[in-house]
């Protein structure tokens, strides 16, 4: 494979010789092809349509110090991820066609009883639906998901601050559910959502860290008392002992945000080969002089 960046063109070896093929994409991906070192390709048919995917070896940024801190970020099945600062994702801070985590729901309900009805029915018309609706709810899941992390990325790199996530893996197996809540609960993407942050962070310069998610939404993050009785309902936190009172994702959001913080500077403490010690003052010392005068 080799690139004509100037005329636009690829040229591919094949196995019946080589070929000689104009490209076209988004203005950005084509200044990234004209400027940034190429690494592997693919060439994929899909729907119709070939597709090179090629992989560019980005420049890394320096982290910055979150000097304002973090922004916590709680993920869930019936709010897909609410931040510290009170915003729920989908939501109006999103555009799209998505209104909200209702309507994610909504939509995802739909597409499952019609692909229940259409493999029931195991015609070939319903074959053929049925393949041209496969993929169609991933896709749909993938695009929140670069829109939520593309959004909290953006507000931590305008604030100044740091991004702060749950560890949520082995989530599945840790979280009891009810039996008609576990196919939404194993079907949700919430690894996607950390990847995607996590690796838009990176390439915004942003410190990003995950954090132990073990009772965020119980604990109160004024006075720290925790106890299952600080929620009275799903939704709803209480706390019993200074009264705090708000929506639990949101309480959990902060919660995270404290939690990175502490997490942040157990990451970045000196190692402990760098402490004082009294070989390294011996060795820092200058030798002592041998020659006369």
């Amino acid at each position: 494979m080799s690139f004509n960046r100037d005329a636009r063109t690829v040229s591919l070896w094949t196995p019946t010789g080589r070929v000689t093929l104009p490209y076209t994409g988004r203005p950005e991906d084509l200044k990234a092809i004209d400027t940034l070192p190429l690494g592997e390709a693919d060439l994929i048919y899909r729907r119709g349509m070939w597709l090179l995917q090629i992989a560019l070896t980005l420049p890394k940024p320096v982290v910055r110090e979150p000097v304002g801190g973090f922004l916590g970020v709680d993920q869930g099945v019936a709010n897909l991820a609410v931040t510290s600062d009170r915003a729920v994702l989908p939501g109006p801070a999103l555009p799209g066609p998505i209104g909200g985590n209702g309507h994610v729901r909504t939509l995802r309900e739909r597409r499952h009883r019609q692909r229940r009805r259409l493999q029931k029915k195991g015609t070939s018309a319903a074959r053929r639906v049925l393949r041209r609706l496969s993929g169609r709810e991933h896709r749909m899941m993938t695009d929140l998901n670069h829109q939520i992390s593309k959004y909290v990325v953006r507000e931590a790199e305008r604030t100044g601050r740091g991004l702060a996530l749950e560890d949520l893996q082995g989530i599945r197996s840790r979280v009891r559910a009810h039996r008609l809540q576990r196919r939404t609960l194993h079907n949700w993407a919430f690894a996607q959502q950390i990847t995607f942050t996590r690796y838009k962070a990176a390439r915004a310069g942003v410190a990003f860290v995950l954090v132990d998610p073990a009772y965020t939404s119980q604990i109160c993050p004024d006075c720290g008392y925790a106890s299952r009785a600080n929620r009275p309902a799903r939704g709803r936190f209480v706390c019993q002992r200074c009264g705090l009172a708000g929506h639990a994702d949101h309480i959990a959001a902060r919660n995270i945000a404290t939690r990175g913080i502490a997490g942040w500077a157990v990451i970045n403490q000196p190692h402990a080969t760098g402490l004082p010690s009294p070989r390294r003052d011996r060795e820092s010392k200058p030798p002592a002089s041998t020659g006369g005068s």
